[in-house]
């Protein structure tokens, strides 16, 4: 029971979700000031435990139609290993022990995780439903995940441009999986999940073809005109990387027929990695050694 409990909280997806919180200190350049860097690991702690809640929270109200899902029926819930009076014992107490130890780190944090929450119980509960409101849901809580991360340190030179392109990068990201669940499920789309049959797959192409323009575009804005990059544009060096990384995501989406789970694929393709990761140690060089 221990191990299905775990299984649902879905520890995979802690970094790959969660990280957005250190947004705030890597951009912010005070990623070598302990006090910060301690505050906001314990925030991205506590956001990951918000976060397992609310996986647990939506395996319960999703039970029925998880039961008719090709994959999900595996899910400790649905397939009957964690029952059903247990998860919301688990969820409840995940819930009481972040918000009080959130609001022990800063009011404004506890206030921001809290939100989350709320506003992910509203989405399994009734905005999932609702074509492009589901998506733009899932994009709220990106944007509040680097909100998180701006409560927790005294922030200087934190750009909103960076809010605008979580916005962006998640939709883009959002899109990308309502396409590959409408792919993989087809005709009965909307047996398992509801909000699918508000979807077609060429309108939801236009939509990746939208946001993923613009990503791109307000990514590069942010390069060069953001108070708080140098002056010397060094910044624009991490433009290709970005570049590469969305359409290398599209390829996958397109060709390969992944992107049901993007922390799936953050995990599994090498390419993607390793573009992450060069992405990050740029970024990491142009503010800390330029």
């Amino acid at each position: 029971m221990l191990n299905a409990l775990i299984k649902t909280m879905r520890p995979r997806q802690w970094v790959t979700k969660n990280v957005f919180i250190f947004a705030a200190i890597v951009f912010d350049k005070q990623l070598l000031i302990v006090d910060s860097f301690l505050r906001t690991l314990a925030g991205f702690l506590l956001f990951c435990l918000i976060s397992s809640s609310v996986y647990i929270f939506n395996d319960l109200a999703d039970i029925e139609a998880d039961r008719q899902h090709p994959e999900k029926k595996n899910r400790p819930i649905p397939s009957g290993k964690l029952p059903v009076q247990v998860a919301w014992i688990a969820c409840l107490i995940l819930v009481a022990v972040t918000l009080g130890t959130g609001y022990w780190l800063t009011s404004r944090f506890a206030y921001v995780i809290g939100l989350y929450f709320l506003i992910n119980v509203a989405y399994s509960k009734w905005l999932k439903h609702i074509p492009i409101v589901d998506v733009l849901i899932i994009s709220t809580g990106f944007v509040l995940r680097v909100g998180a991360g701006v409560t927790l340190i005294h922030v200087e030179r934190f750009s909103p441009w960076l809010y605008v392109v979580m916005t962006l990068l998640s939709l883009f990201l959002g899109f990308g999986k309502r396409r590959a669940e409408l792919a993989l499920l087809m005709h009965g789309a909307g047996s398992h999940r509801k909000v699918l049959d508000g979807y077609t797959l060429p309108l939801l192409d236009q939509y990746i073809m939208i946001v993923s323009g613009t990503t791109i575009v307000a990514y590069s804005l942010y390069t060069f005109s953001a108070p708080n990059v140098p002056e010397n544009h060094s910044m624009m060096l991490t433009i290709p990387f970005v570049v590469y990384m969305i359409f290398r995501y599209l390829y996958l989406i397109e060709v390969k027929h992944a992107g049901g789970a993007p922390e799936e694929v953050l995990l599994s393709d090498r390419p993607f990695q390793i573009a992450m990761v060069l992405w990050g140690l740029v970024v990491l060089a142009v503010f800390y050694l330029s």
